[in-house]
């Protein structure tokens, strides 16, 4: 019976069936059919261990998080980003899009959403790449690359997910995905200067002067002040301790709003509600997934899921690096076929007991869980961040999928590699910091 609530739910993420949805039909085959007997199970087996996950503060800081990026979408506070970054590397073939790249790994430490950096910082960026004859497949291949950098630059609520669902501490799976996503970040602009390094096409700014640069310095820096300020008081109060993550996502509301709204003056009253609406619906939807999700979980375990599929994956391989090597792809392959939300929510509490049974550590799955559903998203057929970015920037998808290739390749694929390899890097934070285990 789960082989077929298995089939259920994949059939129905795969047509198109929304992931609340879907979760509750594996879990309503399994409810009526499952069980050693067939008989299925009871509401008091799995609805009040439903609502004891659900009841965690923890969950708070995703709704903050996503209203503070809709905010900072609304109240231009990206465009002040984008600005001050192109004073530095405005002047290199191929600076703009370094600028979009940084750009994007500073809006999607706070938005936390690749979708919402993309809309955001591509709305902005696109205009001014194509101006600079940037080609549109590498725009869009670039800009939808550099918006998942908010996967692996904490917070995110992807790994608050994970945390929640895993029982680790949330800081800790913060702490993991630094590493990859300061290097994913470097590669993408190196990779990116070396695509473009003999189009001849793409428009280089004038060499500024050292007085240029300081005036233009200081104007745009003086401006921009207030939207950096943004990312170091969230993340310097969280890994200064002074706040938890849920005080933390408040508090990047509570500054958000009046920068927007009396600094850059592009959030209005009417606004503010939109997005206050707009994230009362996307919170909606996470928490119907999230409760569903618990109890499918709950099933799975009473199923014994990651034991059967522990058993299929040793009659594989006996070698732990094998086997994590499989996950990888399965992680990757998950990826392809539905948003990085819903991979965490339906494949933690079935790989979890797997991770631990073979001797890895926790915190160590979360930085790999981070870089997987960032790759997946970019990956075809599906790659559904790709598409989208195609979308917004006009571009036919045979015009993106060689640049995104090359992104793939040379940024993405190394930093899997040691994050699933070489633990010891992206442990190195968590256990300076924290002192969680090696």
């Amino acid at each position: 019976m789960i082989y077929i609530a298995i089939f259920i739910l994949l059939f129905c993420l795969v047509v198109g069936v929304p992931a609340p949805v879907s979760f509750m039909a594996s879990a309503g085959w399994l409810i009526f059919f499952g069980g050693p007997d067939g008989a299925g199970y009871t509401a008091s087996q799995l609805l009040p261990y439903a609502f004891t996950q659900m009841n965690s503060v923890s969950l708070i800081a995703i709704a903050l998080f996503i209203m503070a990026g809709g905010i900072m979408e609304r109240g231009r506070i990206g465009e002040k980003l984008i600005d001050f970054v192109d004073v530095f590397v405005g002047h290199l073939r191929g600076g703009l899009g370094v600028v979009g790249t940084i750009s994007c790994a500073v809006f999607g430490s706070i938005s936390g959403a690749a979708c919402a950096t993309l809309s955001c910082i591509g709305s902005i960026m696109f205009p001014r790449l194509r101006e600079g004859g940037y080609p549109r497949g590498h725009s869009a291949a670039l800009m939808s690359n550099a918006s998942l950098l908010g996967l692996l630059i904490p917070p995110n609520a992807t790994l608050i997910i994970f945390a929640w669902i895993s029982g680790q501490p949330v800081l800790a799976c913060f702490l993991s995905t630094v590493g990859p996503g300061i290097v994913t970040t470097i590669l993408i602009c190196i990779v990116n200067m070396w695509l473009l390094r003999n189009n001849e096409q793409v428009l280089v700014a004038h060499n500024r002067t050292r007085e240029e640069k300081w005036r233009l310095f200081k104007e745009r820096g003086r401006l921009a002040i207030p939207a950096l300020m943004l990312p170091v008081i969230v993340l310097g109060g969280i890994y200064g301790g002074v706040m938890t993550t849920t005080e933390a996502s408040a508090v990047a509301v509570l500054y958000s709003i009046p920068v927007g709204m009396f600094v850059y003056k592009g959030l209005k009253v009417k606004d503010l509600l939109e997005v206050v609406a707009e994230s009362a619906v996307t919170t909606g939807v996470i928490m119907a997934m999230l409760f569903s999700v618990a109890m499918l979980s709950r099933l799975y375990l009473l199923e014994d899921l990651p034991g059967r599929m522990f058993v299929l994956l040793k009659s594989v391989s006996e070698n732990r690096w094998v086997i994590l090597f499989m996950i990888n792809i399965f992680l990757v392959i998950m990826g392809m076929l539905m948003d990085d939300i819903s991979v965490v929510v339906l494949t933690t509490p079935i790989l979890m007991p797997i991770i631990l049974e073979l001797g890895f550590n926790p915190i160590h799955y979360a930085a790999i869980v981070g870089v997987n559903t960032g790759l997946g998203c970019i990956t075809p057929p599906a790659a559904p961040v790709l598409y989208l970015g195609g979308r917004l920037n006009n571009a036919p998808i045979n015009e993106i999928m060689k640049p995104a290739l090359w992104f793939m390749l040379l940024c993405w694929l190394p930093v899997l590699l040691v994050t699933a390899y070489i633990p010891k890097v992206v442990l190195f934070l968590p256990h300076v910091i924290l002192g969680t285990p090696w």
